[in-house]
């Protein structure tokens, strides 16, 4: 009964072009939700459900808004997509609390002590979540042809909201990134000579072009070591680097770094930003670099430039 639902949850997910994470997380949303409805058939639930459901999951299980907001937009796709019926009103319910905090930032000195504890594929890596601003997912992501040495920046494509961008390629990286690209390039000609010849494009791509994942362009900048099989397709392939390495090698290289700050590899994104405003960049152009959609996302970097407290002088100074 529920596996027709499953497929074609999946089949839509895939039209739409969804990274298989997403696919794997919407999965997982619906199948918790039917169980928690004591697994009654789906079609015969409504939107009050879903609420309760939501609501449960803000009071009982006490997640964050983030999540809630996920199993939110996994049940309305499922209803959307997956069940061919709008949701509908989903009324008042319990929402999870939303932190407000102030991102993590380094200084410039604690930035140049993190660049001091790592080195190889991991350092140009790191520089470009900190020299372009790149999201972990962009940067593992990135494709041989989107790097434009002549021009001095980086193309970033399908990025959150699925959305293009261009920003900046750090003049400091090019030499060690040319570099690592002749690396690569053979590891790509000795994968040919094994018969491991493509990358995975997005499916609607490669229906036109077949022939797309061969080409030189469409290789990931930063390969994986090894060879994996494609969860989709069943097709052995190199991927691009794990997140996940990478997101280690920052925690290891603050920590040899003696940085007291929880640095993630968001933490050099949100440095990024806020070393360009100091140095004077308008806010619009900081908004195109980073991709968001709304200014007012961008605006968290002034909150930490103002250092409202730091402005007042203790009673016991004066």
């Amino acid at each position: 009964m529920f596996e027709r639902h499953f497929e074609k949850l999946r089949t839509e997910i895939r039209k739409k072009h969804y990274s298989i994470r997403t696919e794997k997380t919407y999965e997982e949303w619906v199948a918790r939700f039917i169980v928690f409805n004591d697994f009654k058939d789906p079609v015969l639930l409504c939107a009050r459900n879903v609420s309760e459901y939501l609501a449960y999951l803000a009071t009982v299980r006490k997640i964050s808004a983030s999540t809630q907001n996920q199993a939110l937009c996994a049940l309305t796709f499922f209803w959307k997509h997956g069940l061919g019926v709008e949701l509908g009103e989903l009324g008042e319910f319990e929402y999870a609390k939303k932190p407000q905090r102030v991102p993590v930032v380094l200084t410039k000195g604690e930035v140049k002590k993190f660049f001091e504890h790592i080195d190889g594929a991991f350092e140009l890596m790191a520089g470009l979540l900190y020299g372009a601003g790149l999201r972990v997912m962009e940067c593992v992501r990135l494709r041989v042809k989107d790097v434009d040495f002549d021009a001095g920046q980086i193309i970033v494509r399908d990025g959150k909201g699925a959305k293009d961008r261009i920003t900046v390629l750090p003049k400091k990286y090019e030499a060690k990134l040319k570099a690592h690209l002749i690396k690569v390039k053979d590891l790509f000609v000795a994968d040919r000579k094994a018969g491991v010849e493509d990358v995975y494009i997005w499916p609607s791509l490669e229906r036109k072009n077949p022939y797309l994942g061969k080409e030189w362009g469409w290789q990931y900048v930063f390969p994986a070591a090894t060879f994996s099989t494609d969860p989709r397709s069943g097709k052995v392939r190199r991927h691009h680097a794990n997140e996940q390495v990478l997101q280690r090698a920052v925690k290891e290289a603050a920590r040899a770094a003696g940085l007291v700050k929880d640095v993630h590899c968001h933490t050099l994104r949100h440095s990024f930003a806020t070393h360009l405003l100091e140095s004077g960049y308008d806010i619009r152009t900081v908004q195109e670099l980073l991709g968001h959609s709304d200014v007012s996302t961008t605006m968290i970097y002034t909150h930490v430039l103002n250092r409202p407290g730091v402005a007042v002088r203790s009673p016991v100074d004066q």
